[in-house]
C-alpha cells in the first residue's frame, strides 16, 4: 500500500490502540502492588519485583511464538486468547498468599495474556498497511503502552487505598471479563473491513521477503536484538520503582502517583511524535533524541535528597514520562523496514526477546541495587549508561542490511 492510507486501515490502528491500552494499563499497576505486597508480606525490594522481573523475561521469550501464531491466527483470535489469560490471572491473584503464586500468576500467566494483546501481535498487520506513514502507525500503537501507564498507577492507588489489594484485583478481573468480546468483536469488524490484498504490502527495502534465517544472519538483526536490550534495561532500572522512590523520598504515595501518572500522560504526544518525525528525519536520529530526553530525566531524579523538591519530581516524571516507550516506534518502524514481509511477526518476536530480557534484568537489579545499598542511585546512574550505550547502538544501524 503505497498511497493514502484507507479507512479501514486507520480502524485497525485505532482497535489496537484500545486494546493495548487496557492490557497495558492492568500490568503497569503493578508498580502500585510492589508497595502494597511490601507491606501486607514483608518482601525485600527484589523479592517484590521478582514477579514483574520474570513476566518481562516471559514477555520476551514468549514473543517468537506469539509472533509466529500471529502470522497464522490473526489478532482477533490473538486478543480473545489475551483477554482471557489476563481475567484468569487476575482472579488468581486477588487470592495469593505466596511469592511463588504472585509470579506464576502476574510472571507467566497475565504476561502471556499481554502479549496477545500487544506490539508483536499488532505492528506485523499494521506495517503492511502503512508505508510512507509507518512510522506514525506504530507510534500511535505505542503511545497505547504509555497512556495505559499513565491512568493505571493513580487509579489503581486510588482503588488499593479505598478497598484494598486483593479487592483491587478482583474489579480489574471483572473489568477485562466484560471487555474480552468486545475487544475481539472489534478487531474482527476491522480485520474483515481489509481490502483485498492489502495485507501483503509491506516487503523489505530490497523489495523481497525475509526469513528469520536471512534476517539472523546479518549484523543489523542483532544490533536490533541489543538496541531492545539496552533500551529495556535504561527502561526499567527506573520506571517500575519510581514509585517506590518518591515514597522513599518522603513524597505522599498519592500525591507521587498522581504526578508520575502526568508524567507518563506526555507519552501519548511523545511517542507520536517521535515515531511521526522518524518518517521525515530518519529512525536514528528521532531515537538518539528520545535517549537524550530519558536521561535529562533520570537525572533529575538524581539530584531529589527530599519531599520539599517538587519541580525536581515533576521533571522527573515530565522528561522520563514523555519518552517512554518513544523508541519503540523507532526501533519496530527500522525492524518492518529491513525485514518486511510475511515473516515480520515472528522475526519482530525473536527481536522482542531482547527488550523482555533487558526489562527482567533491570526491574529486578534495580531491587536488588536497592537492597544491597539502601538507595536507587545506582541503578539510575547504570540506567544513564544503558540509554547512552543504546544509543550509540542504534546509530550504528544506519548503513544498509547487506543480505
Amino acid at each position: 500500500m503505497t498511497g493514502r492510507p484507507s479507512r479501514q486501515a486507520w480502524m485497525i490502528v485505532g482497535g489496537g490502540f484500545i486494546a493495548f491500552t487496557v492490557s497495558a494499563s492492568l500490568m503497569h499497576a503493578y508498580t502500585v502492588f510492589l508497595l502494597a505486597f511490601i507491606d501486607d508480606f514483608g518482601w525485600s525490594r527484589a523479592d517484590a519485583s521478582l514477579a514483574y522481573s520474570v513476566g518481562q523475561i516471559i514477555g520476551g521469550v514468549s514473543s517468537p511464538f506469539v509472533g509466529s501464531l500471529v502470522d497464522r491466527l490473526g489478532a482477533r483470535r490473538m486478543v480473545l486468547l489475551g483477554g482471557c489469560l489476563l481475567t484468569a490471572g487476575l482472579l488468581g491473584s486477588s487470592q495469593a498468599t505466596t511469592l511463588w503464586q504472585v509470579v506464576m500468576l502476574y510472571g507467566v500467566v497475565m504476561t502471556l495474556g499481554a502479549n496477545c494483546i500487544g506490539l508483536v501481535v499488532f505492528v506485523p498487520l499494521v506495517s503492511r498497511l502503512f508505508v510512507a506513514q509507518r512510522g506514525l502507525a506504530i507510534s500511535l500503537l505505542q503511545s497505547a503502552n504509555g497512556f495505559g501507564r499513565a491512568i493505571s498507577a493513580p487509579i489503581a492507588q486510588w482503588v488499593v487505598d479505598e478497598a484494598g489489594w486483593r479487592n483491587a484485583y478482583l474489579l480489574q478481573a471483572g473489568m477485562m471479563g466484560l471487555l474480552v468480546i468486545p475487544l475481539a468483536a472489534m478487531f474482527r469488524r476491522a480485520e474483515s473491513a481489509i481490502p483485498a490484498g492489502a495485507a501483503g504490502a509491506a516487503q523489505a527495502v530490497d523489495g523481497r521477503a525475509w526469513t528469520l534465517a536471512e534476517a539472523a544472519r546479518t549484523r543489523h538483526f542483532w544490533l536490533l536484538f541489543l538496541v531492545y536490550m539496552l533500551t529495556s534495561i535504561g527502561s526499567f532500572l527506573v520506571s517500575l520503582h519510581q514509585l517506590a522512590f518518591a515514597v522513599g523520598q518522603g513524597f505522599e504515595p498519592l500525591y507521587a502517583a498522581f504526578v508520575l501518572g502526568m508524567g507518563s500522560l506526555l507519552a501519548l504526544p511523545g511517542v507520536i511524535l517521535t515515531g511521526t518525525i522518524s518518517d521525515y528525519i530518519g529512525r536514528e536520529r528521532a531515537a538518539i533524541l528520545a535517549y537524550a530526553i530519558s536521561i535529562v530525566g533520570v537525572a533529575a531524579a538524581l539530584l531529589i535528597e527530599g519531599a520539599d523538591q517538587h519541580l525536581m519530581l515533576w521533571l522527573h516524571a515530565c522528561f522520563f514520562g514523555i519518552t517512554w516507550g518513544a523508541r519503540g516506534p523507532a526501533i519496530t518502524a527500522k525492524t518492518a523496514d529491513l525485514f518486511g514481509g510475511p515473516r515480520l511477526g515472528t522475526i519482530l518476536g525473536v527481536i522482542t526477546v531482547g527488550s523482555g530480557l533487558g526489562a527482567g534484568i533491570g526491574a529486578w537489579g534495580a531491587g536488588l541495587l536497592f537492597d544491597l545499598t539502601g538507595t536507587y542511585r545506582p541503578a539510575f546512574w547504570l540506567s544513564i549508561l544503558a540509554y547512552a550505550t543504546g544509543a550509540v547502538a542504534f546509530w550504528a544501524l544506519r548503513r544498509p542490511v547487506a543480505r
